[in-house]
């Protein structure tokens, strides 16, 4: 499988593992379905690190968005609005996302066919949730933005000095983030106490 991406599962994630992820990161990919998200704060720190993020409008990508500016983040996928429509007036038939687009189909059905050797099993129970089952968490609807995303994503890493200046404005405007900010707001708005001068 020579040109192709090798993925790596890191077992029992942790602080001593984040300690040496996270500083080495060029890409945080925060990619939970709009509305899913309890909103942790692993994305900050990715982005106090210099990591660009690509990202739905979820959680707190939505705070780092406004933090940073959108020329320094990529974000994809369904917003707010559109995902809550869903659930409320449904409309989203994931069978017909996967008959009429030939990339959806190519990907899910390599999950089936023997191309990806060892997982028949998992890939009938990955193809079964998102096709029979109707893709709770609209993945195949966000398919085509988030290869779009990743396209971009790609071109911007290609420019280094572009890219240097997109992970040094994510650095620059993390302060929002910062534990010193994050307890004068809570000592201000939710103990109602105020800063002490010594």
């Amino acid at each position: 499988m020579k040109g192709l991406i090798k993925v790596v599962f890191l077992e029992n994630y942790g602080v001593t593992l984040a300690e040496k992820i996270i500083p080495a990161t060029e890409v945080s990919e925060q990619i939970s379905t709009t509305t899913k998200e309890a909103s942790g704060t692993s994305n900050m720190k990715f982005m106090m690190n210099g990591a660009v993020t690509l990202a739905t409008l979820d959680g707190a990508n939505v705070e780092i968005l406004r933090e940073v500016g959108d020329p320094n983040i990529v974000i994809f996928g369904l917003n707010e609005h559109e995902v809550l429509d869903y659930y409320r007036n449904g409309g989203y038939v994931a069978r017909d996302i996967y008959n009429s687009n030939p990339n959806v189909k190519r990907v899910l059905d390599s999950l089936t066919n023997g191309f990806i050797p060892g997982i028949q099993t998992e890939g009938w129970d990955i193809f079964r949730s998102l096709v029979d089952y109707n893709d709770e968490y609209f993945l195949l609807k966000d398919f085509d933005s988030y290869v779009e995303a990743q396209a971009k994503i790609n071109n911007l890493y290609k420019d280094r000095f572009v890219w240097n200046k997109m992970s040094i404005e994510n650095i620059s405007s993390s302060g929002a983030f910062s534990a010193d900010n994050t307890v004068r707001q809570y000592a201000v708005g939710i103990w109602g106490t105020r800063s002490y001068e010594r």
